[in-house]
């Protein structure tokens, strides 16, 4: 990786719908060689899809939630199990199994807060082996970005 390929890389992250032809200007190589450099950047992984992001406001999804989650035991059963499970739920948005003070972190967007306790009691409580969770609504998001820093 040299510094033409993290330039395209920082490029196509800023706009993943950018031309060719535009992509080659901004990294100053020829349309070929940018158009190859992407391929092989796709082909090793460097590069996992494009997408569009959409507004949570337009489509009715204004409420973020994080939910810290504690398992009643945390074995490879119950760990396989839950991620199972919460990969079915499609309010959540991330889940990061992390160390501390409890077992998983969960990132979710609904509409309101009626939706949201529905989420919790149907959901996020029936989850296999859910015994406590802790709640934080956001307020106002600061920054919200899912640009890496290259």
């Amino acid at each position: 990786m040299d510094r033409i390929d993290r330039a395209i890389l920082k490029a196509l992250q800023a706009d993943g719908r950018i031309t060719t032809l535009e992509l080659a200007a901004k990294v100053n190589l020829s349309p070929t060689a940018t158009a190859d450099r992407v391929k092989r950047l796709t082909r090793e992984g460097y590069i996992e899809g494009y997408h569009a992001r959409l507004s949570a406001e337009k489509l009715d999804l204004g409420l973020l939630v994080f939910v810290e989650v504690k398992l009643d035991r945390t074995t490879p059963d119950v760990f396989d199990h839950f991620a199972t499970a919460v990969r079915r739920a499609s309010e959540v948005m991330e889940c990061h199994m992390v160390a501390g003070g409890f077992d998983y972190l969960i990132k979710a967007r609904v509409s309101d807060m009626n939706a949201y306790r529905a989420f919790l009691s149907d959901s996020l409580l029936s989850l296999p082996g859910v015994r406590e969770t802790h709640t934080y609504a956001v307020m106002e998001e600061v920054k919200n970005t899912d640009l890496l820093p290259l």
